[in-house]
């Protein structure tokens, strides 16, 4: 399991690199893409397997997980998660909410991007540090890997606030030796119990031609996560959970 690498022990994941043959959906989620073309019925049906398999993990009843407003998985009482699907992966991380404030996931080739439109989701500073990366670690595809980041940022985001985080509204950080990067909020946060969490941090990894990243955001005061180590990059000197957010 490819995701399980870059994740905490106390959230499930399910993940594969092909599409079931004949998936078993829910009449609700059936519905959901009655009108979609093929490539999103097997994205899409792919994704909810690995989201039931990921219920059942937690000790739950596999029930339908069907996209909100914005698209974005709509889960049980009592567990948050993230679904992703890029070609050729599809995965799902789930928590129990008493753990786990939030979780972001995303999977992307490892391909540099279309041109262009790395100038439309990066800052300057971004694009300093990418050159950087480049030049000394060549086989990763560093503007996808923003890219993805990004997305997982938001993806943490969105159930937290319900609103939209633009691109430009997130710099972000890489860590190229240890796998880990930090996603710092250029707008308000939201607040965790009365507290304002500032940025994320997540890890990454790259391996059969696919870049993942992940962040899991763990329950303030939650035992053995409570002490932020800190993280100093790109001029910011910030604590920062690894695996989980800054709380001011």
């Amino acid at each position: 399991m490819m995701i399980k690498s870059i994740l905490p022990d106390f959230v499930v994941a399910a993940d594969v690199f092909a599409d079931s043959p004949e998936p078993v959906l829910f009449p609700e989620e059936e519905l959901a893409i009655i009108h979609a073309d093929e490539k999103r019925r097997a994205e899409f049906s792919t994704a909810r397997v690995c989201a039931h398999d990921a219920l059942r993990k937690l000790g739950m009843r596999p029930s339908p997980v069907l996209p909100g407003l914005r698209g974005e998985p709509q889960w049980p009482p009592g567990v948050v998660g993230s679904i992703t699907h890029c070609a050729g992966y599809r995965g799902a991380v789930l928590g129990i909410s008493s753990k786990v404030t939030t979780i972001g996931i995303d999977a992307e080739p490892n391909q540099t991007l279309v041109h262009g439109v790395l100038d439309a989701i990066s800052l300057p500073e971004e694009r300093d540090s990418l050159r950087r990366l480049a030049a000394q670690h060549p086989r990763v595809h560093w503007d996808r890997l923003l890219f993805s980041a990004k997305e997982s940022a938001y993806k943490a985001w969105f159930p937290l606030t319900k609103r939209w985080l633009d691109f430009e509204d997130v710099l972000i950080t890489i860590d190229p030796v240890n796998g880990t990067f930090s996603a710092w909020l250029r707008v308000n946060g939201p607040q965790v119990r009365g507290q304002r969490i500032t940025a994320f941090s997540g890890r990454w990894v790259v391996d059969t031609g696919l870049i993942l990243t992940a962040i899991v955001v763990p329950s303030p005061g939650r035992a053995g996560l409570a002490r932020p180590a800190t993280h100093r990059s790109a001029g910011h000197g910030r604590s920062a959970y690894v695996n989980g957010a800054t709380i001011r």
